[in-house]
This record gives structure tokens, C-alpha cells and sequence, in this order.
């Protein structure tokens, strides 16, 4: 896969549409932070499960669109599909290979992108919008103690080990899969336009930070 699939997508986004895309640790409240920056700016809000809701009304069947989770594909699985090919894969009873999962994400997310200023949360949303000159790309962390004392508030975990092995857990997920599929490096600061510390940065501040970039483009 390696970008390439994703190529054809990127370039559909409209020219015009505010796109703030939404990279996160987990429990670090990203979730949280996009839909509070959607709210102040008046835009629509995508996460995971809102995404999957947009597909079925869009045409697209939100249960394959549920099950193109940020996890990359096996080594054995892509060897499978590298010796045998994935063009027998069938859409219609579901055995779809990885990187058709994610083609059929990213149709979606550029489709999204390209009919109405929005806030998208993970799934590489900034590399399927990266021709979007309005595209403002984000990623937010947070010390992991901060993160685990979230984490077990949500009910994600009922102790600290719990959640702290979950934090890493689904961050070397998300990485690997950002990595697999982009050739960039999930959380690195090049690869966005900005970086917080959701501890230590009100999301006031970012909504203020965020219109004066949109402002200056």
C-alpha cells in the first residue's frame, strides 16, 4: 500500500472547505478537543462511529466502513495478499483485504472532505486531505499519567496497570498503522502543522490558535 492507493483520493478535496484533522494519543481527549473545536467554529465533527454513520448515508456500507480500524494488516496476512493477490477480495460477503478496507476509509474521508468544512479524528485524515490548502493538521499528546487517570475515568480500565498497558497498547497500533499506510511517522512534529499538550493547553487557546491559522492562509 504504502500511499500509493491513496493517491487518487487526496487531490478530491474541495478547494474551499475548512478541514482540521485530529491525530491523538489515546486518552489524551482528542476526541473530546475536535468536537469541542467543530462546536466553536460551527463545522461538522467525524470521529470513528460518526464516520461510519456518514458512510451508510453517503452509499457506502458503514459496517466495512466499521471495520477499517487503525490497525495495519498482519505480516501474514500481507504476505498472503502479496503472493496470491487481493483483487479476488469481495466486497459484498465482506472479505475485504486491509488495504481495501482502508481504499474504501479514505474514499469517504475525501468524499467528507470535499463536501463541507469538517473536523475529522484519526484514520490518517491528514494524508487523505493533504492538497486541501485549508487542511490544518493537528496532533495531540499528553504525559501518560495524565492519560491513565483519564482512561480510568471514562471506564476504559479499572486499574492503573490496566490502563497503562492500553495506552501503549493502542498507541503502537495507531503508529504502525499511520506508518504502514502513509510512509510518515505517526506523532512526529514534521509531519503536522501542530503539536499540544492537551494538559497544559486550554482548548480555548487552540480554537484562537487554530482561526488565526485558517486566517493567515
Amino acid at each position: 500500500m504504502k500511499g500509493k492507493e491513496s493517491e487518487k483520493t487526496s487531490s478530491k478535496g474541495s478547494q474551499d472547505n475548512l478541514v482540521i484533522v485530529i491525530g491523538r494519543q489515546f486518552g489524551c481527549g482528542g476526541r473530546e478537543i475536535g468536537r469541542a473545536v467543530a462546536d466553536a467554529l460551527g463545522i461538522a465533527y467525524y470521529d470513528k462511529s460518526l464516520l461510519a454513520m456518514a458512510a451508510g448515508h453517503m452509499g457506502f456500507s458503514p459496517e466495512m466502513f466499521a471495520r477499517a480500524d487503525e490497525k495495519r494488516p498482519s505480516f501474514l496476512r500481507s504476505l498472503l495478499q502479496l503472493t496470491y493477490g487481493s483483487s479476488t477480495a469481495d466486497c459484498q460477503n465482506g472479505n475485504l483485504s486491509g488495504e481495501a478496507l482502508y481504499r474504501y476509509q479514505s474514499e469517504v474521508i475525501a468524499q467528507l472532505a470535499a463536501r463541507e468544512s469538517c473536523v475529522i479524528v484519526g484514520r490518517t485524515a491528514d494524508y487523505i486531505t493533504r492538497d486541501n490548502p485549508r487542511m490544518t493538521s493537528l496532533f495531540v499528546h499528553a504525559p501518560i499519567d495524565r492519560r491513565v487517570k483519564t482512561i480510568m475515568e471514562r471506564g476504559d480500565a479499572d486499574s492503573e496497570e490496566k490502563a497503562r498497558e492500553m495506552a501503549h497498547r493502542t498507541d503502537r497500533d495507531r503508529e504502525s498503522y499511520y506508518n504502514y499506510y502513509t510512509n510518515r511517522r505517526w506523532g512526529h512534529a514534521d509531519n503536522y502543522h501542530l503539536c499540544i499538550d492537551s494538559s497544559r493547553v486550554p482548548v480555548e487557546m487552540l480554537i484562537e490558535i487554530l482561526r488565526g491559522i485558517d486566517a493567515r492562509r
